[in-house]
């Protein structure tokens, strides 16, 4: 774990950057968008997420840290965003910092309130925010600037209309562990049409996360999920490669280049 002062300081000194793991249409292939995750590069190497976001969360560095993503994600995307139709970026926001208005004035300040209809908030399932925040979320929803809302590390148990009823949601995103889950004999066909079913009802878009073979796609497939993300498709990519892939795969939807294939594992992505 890294203590306070050298996380802000990296901050300060430039040594966080931004990766964009791509989001895909389960349907066809095509980059639909992509997720903004933090990376931080050291002299020693990048180092994982999971070794400094703990230390992060629910200090001030959770509100100076998403307000970087954000005007990162502005300034390497922002035109891209406001040349491209049906597509959207997510960006990791700590349920702490909903209600406080910091995240609508960095939006504001960054040019992001332009293409606020193509931003997706994310918050965790089990990081449901209190009433104030919750108040906030409902207040984004109806502001007119078009932002939308995606509960994510979601258990298939607990995707119930209970979690629902609390957030309004447009997206949820399935936990990794889903995979597993759906890779378990127990998963015949009348346990997946299930949840399909469920999935239709709950009138929100889908998102598996972790998917990383072909018998996973295929199982998905039978499930009705809407779009995916995970290494079989692409890994986590600097904004110009990003750039480079939607270009390509919104041309020829097809499956990952050596481009991202040789890229190294990074784990442990949270907060953003």
């Amino acid at each position: 774990m890294y203590d306070f002062d050298t996380i802000r300081n990296a901050l300060y000194d430039g040594e966080f950057f931004l990766e964009y793991l791509p989001i895909v249409s389960l349907a066809n292939g095509r980059c639909m968008g992509a997720e903004a995750l933090i990376r931080w590069r050291r002299d020693s190497g990048v180092i994982p997420p999971a070794d400094f976001i703990p230390s992060v969360e629910n200090t001030p560095l959770s509100g100076m840290i998403t307000y970087w993503v954000v005007d990162t994600v502005a300034r390497e995307l922002a035109e891209w965003l406001r040349a491209t139709d049906d597509v959207y970026i997510t960006i990791n926001v700590p349920p702490e910092l909903l209600g406080r208005g910091g995240l609508e004035y960095a939006a504001e300040k960054s040019g992001l309130i332009d293409v606020s209809g193509k931003i997706v908030l994310e918050v965790t399932e089990r990081g449901v925010p209190d009433q104030l925040g919750l108040d906030a979320l409902a207040r984004i929803r109806n502001d007119g600037h078009g932002v939308r809302l995606a509960l994510d590390d979601v258990r298939i148990s607990s995707a119930k209309l209970v979690i629902f009823s609390r957030i309004d949601v447009d997206f949820i995103k399935l936990d990794m562990a889903f995979l597993q889950e759906l890779a378990e004999d127990s998963w015949h066909m009348d346990k997946i049409a299930g949840l399909s079913d469920l999935l239709k009802a709950s009138r929100v878009t889908v998102i598996a996360e972790g998917v990383e073979t072909e018998a996973q796609v295929a199982k998905l497939k039978q499930t009705g999920i809407d779009l995916v993300q995970g290494w079989y498709f692409s890994r986590s990519l600097a904004a110009a490669d990003f750039l480079a892939y939607f270009a390509e795969n919104r041309e020829h939807p097809t499956r990952p280049t050596s481009l991202e294939l040789n890229r190294p594992k990074v784990s442990g992505d949270s907060l953003s």
